[in-house]
């Protein structure tokens, strides 16, 4: 991806962006990187302070990782959106790591936290910026924690799938258990055990890697 790109990327994600001086553009344009990610591949890892992601096509996975290895997805960055929790370092009240994968394919521009930190010491507005995309995602990270310590695992996994269904555009999930495990922070038995019930009740069709949808209104109802 050009720096031409970068800079449109930054232009259409930052609403104050026509209000930097050119020798702010400057220092942020100089502090941004073009990459190209594999589907699968790591971005972020919680242990360095990556930055500002700018994604321009492909989908981001941001999960947290326990010691022992298991997973749970807080959300997805799409095209077009900004993952600011890979830059947690610029805010101080930020004290727990998350880790981002790329989901598909995806080019991003990544800004370096030392250039944003530094022209945002002369714009407040850009840490505002960072704070209210914050706060935004912790709501997301709210409504997980919310479906882990409140919600049954049935109605948990009919939301996953009904989730993945929108985002895919398609009724047929290829996720396998173990996938739809990790992303949910469960065991794959406890998956497999459900989804058999699901298939039995008619919600779900099983296939060898994928789930498809068969009854939406069931789930629907099992989703409320």
């Amino acid at each position: 991806m050009s720096c031409e790109k970068c800079h449109l990327l930054m232009k259409e994600s930052f609403p104050f962006w026509d209000s930097l001086s050119e020798k702010d553009k400057e220092e942020l344009m100089n502090g941004a990187g073009c990459s190209e990610f594999k589907k699968g591949q790591n971005i972020h890892n919680g242990t360095v302070c990556t930055g500002i992601i700018f994604v321009k096509t492909g989908c981001l996975r941001v999960y947290m990782l326990s010691e022992e290895g298991k997973e749970i997805t807080l959300y997805r960055i799409f095209a077009g959106d900004v993952c600011v929790l890979s830059a947690s370092c610029i805010l101080d009240s930020i004290t727990f790591d998350v880790q981002v994968d790329a989901e598909e394919d995806s080019r991003c521009c990544i800004l370096s936290p030392g250039a944003f930190h530094k022209v945002s010491e002369r714009k407040p507005e850009m840490k505002n910026f960072l704070l209210e995309k914050t706060v935004s995602r912790f709501s997301e990270v709210m409504w997980v924690m919310q479906q882990i310590l409140f919600m049954s695992f049935d109605k948990r996994l009919a939301i996953f799938l009904l989730s993945e269904a929108e985002k895919e555009q398609s009724s047929e999930i290829k996720l396998t258990h173990e996938q739809i495990a990790k992303y949910m922070g469960s065991a794959r038995e406890v998956v497999s055990r459900m989804l058999k019930y699901f298939s039995s009740e008619g919600y779900v069709e099983l296939s060898r890697g994928g789930v498809k949808i068969i009854d939406y209104d069931s789930l629907d109802r099992l989703a409320l």
